[in-house]
């Protein structure tokens, strides 16, 4: 059984430059209301880019929310009507200086959505070339290399605690391996 819960009203208390923020009142299942905080968010995309030596390339980012700096996947905002494959071009090239030959989709994640519409777009990047970087001007990274193993296993020892960065190694560590059972050895 799907328990719909249906809109009532609707308030925007902030609209800024990534976020937009709503105090919903809905209708439960049972008929009874209650109020619903939303954050409405443009989406965006994740980028998992493997090397042939099986290494992924990552960032190193301060993260001010957390107050601390967390090891990433590439990744960014959609910009409003930007295509998902597009946008993970974009956003490697841009953190990283890779250039992907192919992006393989491997599907989506919301990133919290007890309170928000988030949608994260991930992609495995393979066959890339090495160019330029070029972040945002607020943006200062560090450029890592880490063999996928060794990310799987810092994901797991709970290391590497960023959401989209965990899912997009984990889904890249399964796609690589049921590659590999379908080849042989590949």
């Amino acid at each position: 059984m799907e328990y719909v819960e249906k809109q009532l009203s609707s308030e925007e208390k902030y609209n800024g430059l990534i976020i937009k923020v709503k105090l919903d009142e809905i209708e439960l299942y049972n008929g009874r209301r209650s109020r619903r905080e939303v954050v409405e968010h443009s989406g965006g995309v994740c980028v998992v880019p493997l090397g042939r030596d099986g290494c992924v390339t990552a960032v190193r980012q301060y993260r001010y929310p957390v107050s601390k700096s967390l090891i990433e996947l590439p990744a960014g905002k959609l910009e409003k009507g930007e295509d998902p494959y597009s946008a993970a071009l974009r956003e490697l090239e841009e953190e990283t200086g890779l250039k992907a030959e192919k992006l393989v989709p491997l599907g989506s994640v919301y990133s919290s959505p007890g309170f928000s519409n988030e949608e994260l777009y991930i992609y495995l990047a393979e066959n890339c070339s090495q160019g330029e970087a070029h972040p945002d001007a607020d943006e200062f990274l560090d450029i890592i290399r880490i063999p996928l193993d060794e990310f799987v296993s810092r994901v797991m020892a709970d290391e590497i605690r960023d959401g989209k960065t965990c899912v997009g190694i984990l889904k890249t560590y399964h796609y690589v391996s049921e590659r590999k059972g379908k080849n042989g050895n590949e």
